[in-house]
């Protein structure tokens, strides 16, 4: 793979111009498998010479400087260094910038013009990641809050011990208890935390558990069974995410079921750079998925990112295995999956209620699938009801917003959702990301949150 810098001395748009080509090209951006394995990945000299490579096209042009705190951090270390370029910079700020960076994509999806296939082949989440396993590689210390943060599998069966988790709901539910763990475990005080539920999804919904005895009604590309991959979140914390999409499936004659094992997909993991732990879940999960999708079943799941951690992260990590390259084409995000039903006549729309104005987040993790606004376009086919779509970042992020030396950057970064969510005075908020609604709806002044799901429910009347 040729890595081509900018002429020295010049700024991008101009060594661009200078060379014949164009910023960015009509051709949709593409992704380079993962060589994490090769040494080459985490040796010293190679990374930081793709950083500076990197770092140096970012500082002349600067169209990301709006997004996550990364670019404004390296911008402003450049701007004050003693030259006003990337070589005054001390190496050790290229590790601040790789902490500012959750992995929202957004950089590569929506700003920059010279993602590959352009020749300077620039894909700054995944420097970011290449980062981060080096570091977790050579050794770093990995805090208590971190590992716990990450480990949601573990974490999740322990607080939703009945007892325990009322226990622990309400000790999240008070300031003293907030304040104990900002002061024990460095978890931010203001940050939302999720509550934990004492009957998981899977004891809810355990007759789905492992079920295989249906019919199902193809329709295009979907083959009208299936499988829901219930995550941490859905398990642990939030099972009406999943009740709410078994209730609306099966309400359109589309028969779920539960994997009969089932542990994280892997996100929290990736995004702290643990991929060897990423390849253990891998290793856990694909077998079970791909069993389902021999037996012609498709895929879904209710977290975006969890959904975009089988469809790219895990594809681009194990280009090489069919597994996960057949469960990364039967995937479908759940609104997706109803909307191509729809084109084809097998989406039921005996709407019994209108949902009114509808504010509508759109996750980051959701817009890198692009997908389109199917959660918009599912909703609006209610009579009665308008969706406004909100394309920006909530600043949540997974672990990010809950750290406290985060915290405070989080917020700054999802506030102008908040406010636009407030301008709105809509009936209903609502993100397809629980996590992000649960962040936006505490810096806004009147707002509520809301599952996408749990609406198209309502609606139906079911």
């Amino acid at each position: 793979m040729s890595e081509v810098k900018p002429p020295a001395g010049e700024g991008v748009a101009k060594g661009a111009r200078a060379e014949g080509r164009r910023e960015g090209s009509l051709e949709a951006p593409t992704r380079h498998p993962l060589d994490w394995r090769s040494p080459e990945f985490t040796a010293d000299e190679p990374l930081y010479a793709e950083l500076e490579r990197i770092f140096d096209i970012c500082h002349g042009c600067r169209r990301c400087f709006s997004l996550c705190n990364s670019f404004p951090t390296l911008f402003d270390a450049i701007d004050e260094s003693d030259t006003g370029e990337l070589d005054a910079v001390p190496r050790e700020v290229y590790w601040k910038v790789v902490d500012h960076c959750y992995l929202c994509d957004m950089c590569y999806m929506t700003k920059c013009p010279y993602v590959p296939p352009h020749e300077w082949n620039v894909d700054f989440p995944h420097l970011m990641l290449r980062a981060k396993y080096k570091r977790f590689k050579d050794g770093a210390p990995i805090s208590f809050r971190d590992r716990m943060l990450s480990s949601t599998d573990v974490v999740g069966a322990l607080a939703g011990i009945p007892v325990v988790a009322e226990t622990v709901n309400a000790v999240n539910s008070t300031k003293w208890g907030r304040k104990l763990l900002e002061s024990t475990l460095g978890v931010d005080a203001e940050a939302p935390v999720p509550k934990y539920a004492s009957k998981s999804a899977r004891r809810r919904l355990k007759d789905k558990i492992g079920r295989r005895d249906v019919v199902a009604e193809p329709a295009g590309e979907t083959r009208g069974k299936v499988l829901v991959f219930s995550t941490c979140y859905g398990r642990h914390n939030k099972p009406s995410l999943v009740e709410d999409l078994v209730a609306v499936f099966e309400h359109n004659g589309i028969p779920t079921a539960l994997p009969t094992t089932e542990r994280c997909c892997g996100m929290p993991k990736f995004e702290m750079g643990d991929l060897e732990s990423v390849q253990k879940l891998k290793e856990q999960n694909i077998p079970e998925l791909y069993r389902w999708v021999q037996e012609g079943w498709d895929l879904t799941s209710v977290i975006p990112s969890c959904v975009l951690m089988f469809k790219q992260e895990l594809p681009l990590m194990f280009p090489d295995d069919p597994a996960v390259i057949a469960v990364r084409d039967a995937f479908y995000d759940p609104f997706e999956y109803l909307m191509i039903r729809h084109r084809h006549g097998k989406l039921r729309t005996d709407f019994k209620q209108p949902l009114g104005k509808i504010s509508y987040q759109v996750p980051c993790h959701q817009r890198v699938q692009n997908i389109g606004l199917k959660t918009r376009d599912v909703l609006q086919l209610v009579p009665g009801t308008e969706v406004q779509a909100i394309e920006r970042c909530s600043g949540h992020d997974g672990t990010y917003a809950v750290k406290k030396e985060y915290g405070a950057t989080s917020r700054k970064i999802g506030r102008p959702v908040a406010r636009q969510v407030d301008n709105a005075k809509a009936d209903h908020f609502i993100s397809d990301c629980p996590m992000a609604a649960e962040q936006i709806a505490a810096l806004a002044e009147s707002a509520t949150a809301a599952g996408p799901l749990e609406l198209l429910r309502r609606a139906y009347g079911i």
